[in-house]
Formats: structure tokens, C-alpha cells, sequence
């Protein structure tokens, strides 16, 4: 097992849908196996515009043949693993390229930066993952909620090497700790929704700084809902109340749908905003 990168555009000829499956050609299968049960990351080449460079991570948790593409295979990911970062990692920065393993020994970067999948290092790893999921400024929770001490910067060349293992047992322990994803999930959503709720429209932030809107998944992490953008919605605590109770619900084209069931459909309607339809979030998502 290794950790890897797999490079995924969002105008990919590929069936990808990275929360779920990443298609790849046969010459690719043995880097891909190598990755199998392991952590990988998802880049977006530069030369895609409006590049989200390093992404997320994900799972891999089986491969298979496509039986619907001759010489294809799926890289299955393991339900609940994908994760978006809630920081943009460019591929360079101050310091030169963030994947250090791509430079050759004179420097430069390799022919290797051009391969959709590639092998990359447990420091690269934790190096790419502690910027994409550093809380440089913690979004602070609703009291309700548990607190749990923030991810550690961890961009640091003065780690001496003996304790890169245990840096990369700790890192995949956060990827994969409930309270951690729960809690870059909502700072993650709540940075695409500008902090207001998609139904009634209100930012209502309180004397502490604390934004009183919750991130709610539309999929259930327990029917395997992923931390995917995509699959969140900013809602403040009543509108999540009637959410997950199926009082209110949205249609397709994001209109706001009012249960039968309910017992005070105009007070409800009162609370959505006039526009009828779900607030789109500030940050695009696919």
C-alpha cells in the first residue's frame, strides 16, 4: 500500500466522480493497485483553467474491470473516505513546487508531474493534506457543538525524519475521525455559503463571531452521503430542523419544496426567502 495522486480535470473525458469512482486505461493499473487500501489525492493539472490544483482526498477501497469500457478499470472508493480540502493547494508556492518528490536531482520538475497516477511520498502527503485542511482561521462552532483541537500546520522542513510516521499515522487517523470530518465539512460549506442560511437567507452571526447556520449533508452520512461540496447545504437551526424532518425539501431546480404534512405551511413560507428556491452558494461546486 502507498499513497498516490490521481490527476482528475473537471472537463474529464473519464467517467470520474471522485467521491465515488476514478476511471483509469490499463497502463495505469499496477500504480493504481500500489494505492489499494491507502490514502490518495486528487490534483487538477494546471493547465485547466480556473485549476483547483490539490483538492481532496479519498479511499481506495477496490478495483475492477469497466465492463462498460474495453481496457478501462475503476478505482472504487470507499464510501465516507472522500474529502474536500478546505484550502486551494496550488501545484508551487513561496518555496517552489509542494510535491517534492517530482523534482529530479538537478532541481527541476520530472517528466513525472505529466502521469494521471503517481506515487507520492508519506512527507508529500501530509505536507499537501495539512495545507488543505488547515484552519488558519478557525470557524467557530455553535455550542452545541464538540470541540476538538484544530489540525496542526505540519508545512514545516525542520520535522526531523523519525517522526514522519508517526505524523502519517496521525494524519490518517484525522482523515478518518467523524468529529474531525464533521468539522472541515461545515467550515467548508459554510465558506461557500458566505455563512447564510439557503433558505431563509439570513448571515446571523452573534456577538462571539459565531455564525449561527449549521452544514447540513443532503445526503445522510449514514445512507453514505459524502464530505463532497455538492452534498452540503447552509441552514440555520430551524430551517435544518425541518430539513431533516422532511418538513421542507428542494426539487431539482433548488425550489423549496413545503411538506403536506405540515402543520403550519404559511408561517413556514414566511421563513423562505423571496425568491422561493435555494440560495446558491457563493463558491461554485459541480
Amino acid at each position: 500500500m502507498g499513497f498516490g495522486i490521481f490527476i482528475h480535470r473537471s472537463d474529464s473525458i473519464y467517467d470520474d466522480s471522485p467521491a465515488e469512482q476514478y476511471q483509469f486505461p490499463s497502463q495505469y493499473l499496477g500504480r493504481v493497485q500500489a494505492c489499494l487500501g491507502d490514502w490518495i489525492i486528487y490534483y487538477e493539472p494546471r493547465k485547466v483553467a480556473a485549476t483547483r490544483g490539490y483538492f481532496a482526498v479519498a479511499k481506495v477501497a477496490q478495483i475492477i474491470p469497466d465492463t462498460k469500457a474495453a481496457g478501462m478499470y475503476l478505482a472504487l472508493i470507499e464510501p465516507g473516505s472522500y474529502l474536500d480540502f478546505i484550502n486551494p493547494v496550488p501545484f508551487g508556492g513561496p518555496d517552489g513546487v509542494i510535491e517534492r518528490g517530482l523534482l529530479n536531482e538537478e532541481g527541476r520538475i520530472s517528466g513525472r508531474a505529466q502521469a494521471a497516477v503517481r506515487p507520492i511520498s508519506a512527507a508529500d502527503f501530509n505536507r499537501i493534506v495539512s495545507i488543505g485542511l488547515d484552519e488558519l482561521e478557525p470557524e467557530l462552532p455553535r455550542l452545541d457543538e464538540p470541540r476538538e483541537m484544530r489540525l496542526s500546520n505540519g508545512f514545516d522542513d525542520r520535522v526531523q525524519a523519525p517522526f514522519v510516521v508517526e505524523e502519517e499515522r496521525e494524519r490518517v487517523a484525522q482523515l478518518s475521525s467523524r468529529i474531525v470530518r464533521d468539522r472541515l465539512f461545515r467550515r467548508l460549506v459554510l465558506q461557500a455559503y458566505d455563512k447564510r442560511c439557503a433558505i431563509t437567507g439570513l448571515k446571523l452571526i452573534n456577538g462571539g463571531g459565531r455564525a449561527e447556520v449549521d452544514a447540513a449533508h443532503i445526503r445522510p452520512v449514514e445512507a453514505n452521503g459524502p464530505d463532497i461540496l455538492c452534498n452540503g447545504i447552509a441552514l440555520s437551526g430551524t430551517a435544518h430542523w425541518m430539513f431533516d424532518r422532511g418538513l421542507i425539501g428542494l426539487s431539482d431546480k433548488l425550489e423549496i419544496l413545503i411538506s403536506r404534512q405540515a402543520n403550519d405551511r404559511e408561517s413556514i413560507r414566511g421563513l423562505i426567502n423571496k425568491t422561493g428556491r435555494a440560495i446558491v452558494p457563493f463558491r461554485s461546486i459541480e
